[in-house]
């Protein structure tokens, strides 16, 4: 069996006995407690925590890699300056969809008060955690400037993924600048340390099918299926928002610019779209995002090396699309209304602070927090969608991956390095598939 179908097996293995248990035992019987306590949750931990160990040095490698393969530092320049144009553009897109929907469907008119006030008591501490972590999460003039490193090995001890992308980045230019002779001998120690990363990589995913069940495991056991009931018109939007772009707008890009079948594009990139899921962090999707591009897409390793590490922390096109209609969403709840000019601010917040967002579980939640407060929204009211939205991180973060991959398969092309033509006939068989 492919390891794709059996990542998939695992994550269908996994929700059904974590909704059985919901339904059967409850969230807070003692032995599915003790399940999620000493193995879902372990097991999942563990296969996370592998991915999460190999990501500072993949990025660097990759990125550094990418840099030196290019070879013309004006040529990296142009496909940054691409890159960053196309993330901010679909971006921006699912924002605007997700705003248009939220405006139509106007989900916060059917909350009532006392399920609001009963919302806003349940998940009170959870709240007030992300709005202490809401005074450290400021976006402006001092991130951009944090973005250049003073320790690039401090920036990997902190899990910095903006300082290592940047230290790899000029370490990559400056490789591709010294001696021929010294530029291959530092080119195949980064080879090297590739090839390295890539091999826990293998060992990690022999343990995916297992980890994901874990983790869809624990979401599913304790997710609280009774909020679906006041909230339900909210998270079926947001679930039908990030399906539209996913399918439609995002399809649209993929037949038109990229050339390739739709259906064709999202069956080569399912491993991803399921880790994505299952884990809810994009960087910890980030090895199997590189490992997919090249080898179910045939995208050349300088491309993915390139692309795929800056869209683990900047192409957030269902983070964007989800802040967007929950902060009208709870605008709506709260009875603030919103002029058009407004709305334009929303979308714009949207796109800026989904950049800025961790590439990790509910990374986006402490930024909403301040924008709330630009609408006179008080910061606990987002304690309202905080029990539902572990499962909305997870559908987000599978639109954000696939923003990745669209993104670095138009790149390839753009820059006449790829083509349709290059895709993979058959199916490769990774070393892990034989596990």
């Amino acid at each position: 069996m492919a390891l794709h179908s059996k990542i998939l097996l695992g994550l269908l293995c996994g929700a059904v006995l974590g909704v059985s248990a919901n339904l059967g035992l409850g969230p807070e019987h003692p032995g599915v407690a003790l399940v999620d306590r000493y193995l879902a949750g372990p097991v999942g931990q563990v296969f996370l925590r592998m991915l999460q160990m190999v990501v500072m040095p993949l990025v660097f490698a990759s990125i550094a890699l990418g840099v030196a393969g290019v070879g013309d530092v004006r040529r990296v320049g142009r496909m940054g300056a691409k890159t960053l144009a196309y993330f901010l553009g679909t971006t921006a897109l699912a924002t605007g969809l997700g705003l248009i929907a939220v405006r139509l469907v106007q989900p916060g008119t059917h909350i009532a008060v006392a399920t609001r006030e009963k919302l806003l008591a349940d998940y009170a501490a959870k709240a007030a955690d992300k709005i202490e972590a809401a005074h450290t999460a400021d976006f402006g003039v001092d991130t951009l400037v944090g973005i250049v490193t003073r320790n690039p090995i401090a920036s990997a001890v902190d899990g910095d993924m903006l300082g290592i992308i940047f230290f790899g980045l000029v370490f990559g230019a400056a490789v591709s600048m010294i001696r021929a002779d010294r530029r291959q001998a530092m080119t195949t120690w980064l080879e090297a340390l590739a090839e390295v990363v890539t091999t826990i990589i293998d060992f990690a995913m022999r343990l995916a099918p297992y980890g994901v069940a874990g983790l869809i495991f624990g979401v599913t056991s304790r997710f609280g299926f009774d909020l679906l009931a006041p909230l339900g018109l909210y998270v079926g939007l947001v679930l039908a928002a990030l399906l539209l772009h996913a399918t439609v707008t995002m399809g649209l890009i993929i037949r038109l610019l990229i050339g390739v079948s739709p259906l064709v594009f999202f069956t080569r990139i399912r491993a991803s779209l399921v880790t994505a899921f299952s884990t809810s962090s994009s960087s910890a999707t980030l090895p199997t995002n590189i490992r997919v591009g090249e080898e179910r897409l045939g995208i050349p390793p300088q491309v993915c090396g390139f692309v795929y590490p800056l869209g683990a922390t900047m192409c957030m096109n269902g983070t964007a699309l989800f802040e967007g209609i929950t902060v009208i969403f709870l605008c709506q709840v709260f009875g603030v209304s919103l002029d058009a000019g407004q709305m334009a601010v929303v979308m714009g917040m949207a796109v800026i602070t989904s950049v800025g967002a961790a590439a990790v579980p509910g990374g986006s939640i402490p930024l909403m927090v301040g924008m709330l407060a630009m609408f006179r929204v008080p910061p606990e009211g987002i304690a309202v969608i905080l029990g539902v939205d572990r499962i909305l991180d997870m559908a987000r973060t599978a639109v954000n991956v696939l923003g990745d991959h669209t993104a670095a398969a138009f790149i390839a092309r753009s820059e006449g390095l790829w083509d349709p033509g290059q895709l993979p006939v058959d199916e490769p068989a990774p070393r892990h598939e034989s596990a």
